[in-house]
This record gives structure tokens, C-alpha cells and sequence, in this order.
């Protein structure tokens, strides 16, 4: 639990949290308010790493969101070609988080990851669409019992400087496992199966884990897409 909020923190978000609190007490012997400060930022640092606990929908087919966030696009593009997904256009939808967002990722449906595949590259503003091709990201893709694919890429931004995904090739996921996050302000995209209906819009706050973007037992759809370039 967090000394600083009543919420589960990422492992990986303690050290960070050490390094503020101890630049925070030298600070006090230098001047109080940049003590205060400090304590103001260390207690920004440990919300940015919350973990918080999810309920996730039980219900097969169900298609979740990988992240907390706004959707910002939702296009029909095709896969890459190393993500071995064919070449038919597909639904992408992104979710861009800032600062202030959970980072922590999810899984967004069952399955078993078929691939892993890290992509070197820079660090633009997470909001351009651009950034789904040029930025630093992680991508995997998650292949159901019934063959169908669907794939999750993390994006570095222009503060974000590290990716973590805790998941490789070859490993069993379920629905709404935590399996990573991206520091610090980033960008999540998720490939939708073809013939997938979204039951997202633009513009719409997202919770990882517990949002649903498709449900693949249905071909309901939202009924009005807004228009795409809304990131901010």
C-alpha cells in the first residue's frame, strides 16, 4: 500500500517514489518551501504509479480497454505487416493518457501472445496519429481460442521515455491483467478484430480494465463516431 494515498502502487513506481522523498528531506535543509515542494511532487509521483483494483467483465467475447484515457481515433487502417494479422483494414482505436492517467496497461482479452515485438523509434507528442508509426513502442499480439487476433501497442511519448511490459511470447493472459505500464504521459492502441463493431466514441474517457471497446458476440455499434484529431 502507498504511504501517500489508499491505493495499491506498481512495483515499479517505488524506487521512483524513493528518489522523491529523499531529494524532499534534503530539500527541507535547504529552504522549507522547496521542502513543501518536494512533498508535493513525491505525492504526484505515487499517484502516477497507482495500481487501482478493476472489476473486469466476466462475459466471453468481451473486448476491454487496455488503458485509462481519452479516445482519441478510431480508424480503419491495416496491421502492420510483422504483426501478421493480413492486410484487410482494421479498426484501430487510441487512447492517449496523460500525466494524470492510470499507466498502468491491461490486457484487453484472453488469449495466448503469439508475438512481442519492440519497435525502437522517437518520442513525439503521443497525440499525433503519427506516433502509432514513428514513436518508440511495444506491441503485442493475442491470438483467442478460436484463432482471432487482436493486438495492444504501447507508445512512448514526448515525456514518456521508458516502456515496461511484464508478458513475453508463448504466455497464457487473461482478460484485465495488469501487464505493464508506460512512463510517464503515453499513448495506447489497440487493433480490433475484423468485422469488430466498436461500442466506443471519440472523446470517450476510457478505464482500463472495466471500459468495454467491442463485444464480439454482437454486431451492435455505437451509432455516431465523432470526428478523429481530438487529441489534446
Amino acid at each position: 500500500m502507498s504511504l501517500f494515498f489508499p491505493l495499491q502502487i506498481h512495483p515499479e513506481g517505488w524506487r521512483f517514489i524513493g528518489i522523491f522523498a529523499a531529494l524532499t528531506f534534503a530539500l527541507f535543509f535547504v529552504a522549507q518551501p522547496l521542502g513543501f515542494l518536494g512533498m508535493a511532487l513525491t505525492g504526484w509521483c505515487a499517484y502516477f504509479f497507482r495500481n487501482p483494483k478493476r472489476i473486469t467483465p466476466k462475459k466471453d467475447g468481451l473486448i476491454v480497454s487496455p488503458a485509462d484515457g481519452i479516445v482519441c481515433a478510431i480508424k480503419k487502417v491495416s496491421p502492420p505487416v510483422e504483426f501478421e494479422m493480413g492486410t484487410a483494414p482494421r479498426l484501430r482505436a487510441s487512447i492517449f493518457l496523460n500525466v494524470f492517467d492510470v499507466h498502468v496497461n491491461r490486457i484487453p482479452i484472453g488469449g495466448k501472445i503469439i508475438k512481442s515485438i519492440y519497435h525502437p523509434g522517437k518520442f513525439l507528442n503521443a497525440a499525433l496519429d503519427d506516433a502509432s508509426d514513428h514513436n518508440e513502442r511495444q506491441t503485442l499480439v493475442i491470438e483467442m481460442k478460436d484463432h482471432t487476433k487482436v493486438a495492444i501497442v504501447q507508445i512512448a511519448g514526448l515525456i514518456a521515455r521508458r516502456i515496461l511490459c511484464d508478458v513475453k511470447q508463448g504466455d497464457t493472459v487473461g482478460t484485465g491483467a495488469v501487464f505493464g505500464l508506460i512512463r510517464f504521459g503515453s499513448r495506447t492502441d489497440i487493433y480490433l478484430p475484423e468485422g469488430a463493431y466498436p461500442l466506443i466514441i471519440e472523446g470517450q474517457r476510457m478505464i482500463g480494465g472495466e471500459t468495454v471497446i467491442a463485444d464480439l458476440t454482437t454486431k451492435e455499434t455505437s451509432k455516431k463516431l465523432l470526428p478523429e484529431g481530438i487529441c489534446h
